[in-house]
């Protein structure tokens, strides 16, 4: 599974990013500020809801002297916000990080190294689901703590499986056990399908084709032509090709998890992410449940999660480490915890997501976690990940096998991962 990590050692991405200003963020350029007899740090993030503040608040009471301005910034205005400012020298002090983005910031040293004060501060790093610390761990240097992580289950609808007289999923279900069900589940006349299946890599075929021993990318070179990969592929273009999911021009018009909230679908490969808003939903809540991904060759499920990371062009660095590790510690993980808002990456305190839905069987994600594989990336995943877009979709649609779609795409990948060497 650790084969789905890119070297830590990728070569930085070609003009993608400008070296921050080696001055850094100064106190008339947006960054950090003193106010009087203390320091103000800046918090860059692209929610915002209760969790956060009480993060600040309780890291605040600790700190007299360290204030904290967060800044929130839609999903859609964040990266390109975030890469302008760090090109600028303005960023803030401290920002959320994905893995498929961290690479880039990282080898054009616009983030702050942590290991420093990791190890400085006694962390025992066996703390937090390896796979994450490897994600962000460049260059063998670490770069922050990992605020929280989402692995993926089979969601699916109680009320619908009754109606079908369909056993519920359980932990030991496999690829055949989900097909032979959706099968029994699609119902015509009712506008039922017994399951989604969108062109989805984090909560699609990335978990199939480990669960065939393939691979996404590995030492820089790309997996789609590799049998194994292709096998986990091919799981998903069957079920369209069995009429037991809607067509992408469906999920086009109405995005897979909504048709499952909606009733429309039975089954759902969907992340612990989306525990919060089905939650939410009364009515949906009383009828759903989820378990852990039925398993084919082997299991796996991926896993991906933030880090909290900061700005290498920050006038306080030292004020910045400490609130960088008081956000990877074990208090700022239970604060999140208790919300339900996300699984926090802190060993132990995981129980508290879990019992804030007891309604669901949130012990499914943390279960996951032993043969969870990471979220692949490389210095420049974007440019695949259009690759991606451009070739598979066809083999969902029937209008080409999978071996053929994936076997241009590996090229056309590899061409795209030379030029970041």
């Amino acid at each position: 599974m650790r084969r789905w990590i890119a070297a830590s050692t990728a070569t930085v991405a070609a003009a993608v990013l400008l070296t921050a200003c080696a001055s850094g963020g100064s106190s008339d350029s947006g960054g950090s500020e003193g106010d009087g007899d203390g320091v103000t740090l800046t918090y860059g993030v692209w929610s915002q809801d209760e969790t956060m503040q009480q993060l600040i608040d309780a890291f605040e009471a600790e700190n007299p002297d360290i204030s904290v301005e967060l800044q929130v910034s839609p999903w859609t205005e964040y990266w390109t916000e975030l890469q302008v400012s760090a090109q600028g020298g303005t960023a803030p002090d401290a920002f959320w990080m994905l893995g498929d983005r961290f690479q880039v910031y990282a080898a054009n040293d616009q983030l702050l190294p942590l290991g420093d004060a990791i190890s400085d501060a006694g962390i025992d790093l066996g703390v937090y689901p390896e796979a994450l610390v490897d994600l962000f761990t460049y260059n063998d240097e670490l770069y922050g703590l990992p605020k929280d992580f989402d692995t993926i289950g089979l969601w699916y609808n109680k009320a619908l499986f009754d109606a079908a007289g369909v056993a519920y999923p359980t932990d030991q279900w496999t690829w055949e056990d989900v097909r032979t069900a959706a099968e029994q589940l699609t119902n015509a006349e009712a506008g039922v399908y017994g399951i989604a299946a969108p062109f989805n890599r984090q909560e699609g075929y990335y978990n199939t084709v480990a669960q065939a021993g393939g691979y996404i990318i590995e030492d820089g070179k790309s997996g789609y032509s590799d049998p194994k990969t292709q096998e986990g592929i091919q799981f998903w273009t069957d079920l369209q090709a069995a009429g037991v999911s809607p067509t992408l021009e469906e999920f086009a018009d109405t995005e897979a998890v909504a048709q499952f909230e909606n009733g429309t679908v039975a089954m759902y490969y969907g992340g612990s992410f989306y525990a919060q808003r089905f939650y939410d939903n009364e009515e949906l809540r009383a009828n759903v449940d989820v378990t852990v991904l039925p398993q084919g060759a082997e299991r796996a499920t991926v896993i991906n999660g933030i880090q909290n990371v900061g700005f290498a062009g920050t006038d306080h660095p030292e004020e910045l480490k400490k609130f960088l590790l008081f956000l990877g510690g074990e208090e700022a993980a239970q604060i999140q915890a208790e919300t339900g808002a996300v699984i926090p990456a802190y060993e132990g305190t995981q129980q508290a997501w879990v019992d804030s839905m007891p309604e669901f069987n949130l012990q499914a994600f943390i279960d996951e976690v032993p043969y969870g594989v990471v979220y692949p990336v490389s210095a420049d995943t974007a440019a695949w990940n259009a690759l991606e877009d451009e070739y598979l979709p066809p083999a969902w649609n029937g209008t080409t096998t999978v071996q053929e779609a994936a076997d241009q795409l590996a090229e056309a990948m590899d061409a795209a991962l030379a030029e970041e060497e």
